[in-house]
């Protein structure tokens, strides 16, 4: 099996997990972890939502000045964490890779489509700053409302996608005992992937 064959065999196991995921009636197969470390390697991690995902990698959005914008953008590595528990018995997806911000018609493309609440919740948002009260934050938004009345509301210029291309990619499914199976696929710096099993 070649390189591209193996990389298409984790791709398409996620694919088929992220549909059982939704056939098993998960409350947001999108929800994912995501761990990021700033400069100083101290590590920080929470919920985002997969948008999108292909063969260039997994992608998110969100401010790009913000804490997660920032500590990727000054170190591009971040690990991610999907767990379904609803699928067999329990199933995690865990993804390690280096992390490009996705072009502007892209993420164009991708804001358009969100509702105009939440449009208008990116123009409002300091993401991540103090925020003195939560009348200051809707004050804000008031505000972004009447700017953006009877027109279609742009993407802010530091709002955007970011992509995690794998690097790592490990099936973990649950079983009785902690006896757990899992499946790894990694690529090496030559850019060659392999496929392995780990103990549990």
């Amino acid at each position: 099996m070649t390189d591209a064959d193996l990389y298409a065999e984790a791709l398409s196991t996620f694919d088929a997990l992220f549909d059982q995921a939704q056939a098993a009636g998960e409350p947001d197969r999108t929800a994912m972890t995501l761990a990021t470390a700033a400069l100083d390697a101290r590590p920080s991690a929470r919920i985002v939502l997969l948008k999108a995902h292909d063969a260039r990698g997994f992608v998110f959005y969100t401010h790009l000045d913000g804490r997660k914008g920032r500590e990727l953008q000054e170190n591009p590595h971040a690990a991610l964490l999907f767990y379904w528990p609803r699928v067999r018995s329990g199933v995690q997806v865990r993804i390690e890779g280096l992390v490009s911000v996705v072009d502007d018609a892209e993420a164009d493309a991708y804001f358009a489509s969100r509702p105009r609440g939440s449009q208008l919740g990116a123009w409002a948002s300091k993401q991540s700053e103090p925020l003195d009260s939560r009348a200051a934050f809707e004050r804000r938004l008031a505000g972004c409302e009447r700017e953006f009345e009877g027109r279609p509301v742009s993407r802010p210029s530091r709002w955007g996608g970011l992509r995690v291309r794998p690097e790592r990619i490990e099936f973990w499914y649950g079983a009785e005992h902690r006896l757990h199976e899992r499946h790894l696929y990694a690529c090496d710096r030559a850019g060659e992937w392999s496929r392995r099993m780990l103990y549990p």
